[in-house]
């Protein structure tokens, strides 16, 4: 099931499209402010974000260019009341990838989702190299480098690698760690994703002047440049 972000103030139009949505097996998360949605976005991964332009505190306009900061690959559709030529060209310059004027019908809605997320899964299947910060990452041959230099790693060191590109900027703590590279609940008593951390930085870090994993004291660990 992909996991849609809908950033809407407006209570009716939220349900309307929530319900629509959840009908055609997609799970909808609904935030009413900009700053909610972008720390929704942060924490949990989506196949897209649906969001309106005219939003109280930070406008969508803002939100999708906070959003392209952390998450360059995510599809953005925006809603909006304001239909202009220069209301599109301005939406779609601060990285969005649709506009959609409102009012519309549900059909339409659903087939630029559709036409989004077809886009993104194909986008998706023909990138095997992930990259960030000089660090390359080929999931076809499972073999990693840093500007150049290979990098050997062992099958958990690179899931756990794999894991913190796929989430740039992202803090990941250690429960989540655990659960997405060893697939078990976390054990308080047990310093795995520490020692593996650690491991992990050792390779990637040596020898160059910039960090790239960091600690979060007392909540986890981020991938920052």
């Amino acid at each position: 099931m992909d996991n849609i972000c809908l950033v809407e103030d407006e209570d009716k139009v939220s349900s309307f499209i929530k319900k629509g949505l959840n009908e055609h097996d997609y799970h909808v998360d609904v935030a009413d402010n900009a700053e909610a949605a972008l720390e929704m976005i942060l924490q949990k991964d989506y196949n897209l974000v649906i969001m309106d332009v005219m939003l109280p505190g930070m406008n969508g306009i803002e939100l999708c260019r906070q959003v392209r900061k952390h998450q360059p690959q995510l599809p953005v559709l925006m809603l909006s009341a304001l239909g202009t030529i220069d209301d599109k060209v301005n939406g779609l310059h601060s990285g969005s990838d649709d506009y959609l004027v409102k009012p519309f019908h549900f059909n339409e809605l659903l087939a630029r989702i559709e036409a989004l997320m077809r886009r993104k899964k194909l986008a998706d299947g023909d990138s095997h190299i992930l990259s960030f910060g000089g660090l390359k990452l080929n999931t076809w041959d499972k073999t990693a480098e840093r500007e150049g230099k290979q990098i050997a790693l062992t099958a958990k060191e690179y899931s756990l690698l794999e894991l913190f590109i796929k989430n740039p900027a992202k803090l990941l703590s250690r429960e989540y760690i655990m659960e997405k590279v060893w697939g078990i609940n976390f054990d308080t008593g047990t310093n795995m994703v520490d020692v593996y951390v650690n491991y992990l930085r050792n390779k990637i870090q040596k020898g160059f002047d910039k960090k790239l994993i960091h600690t979060v004291i007392g909540m986890g660990y981020i991938l920052k440049d």
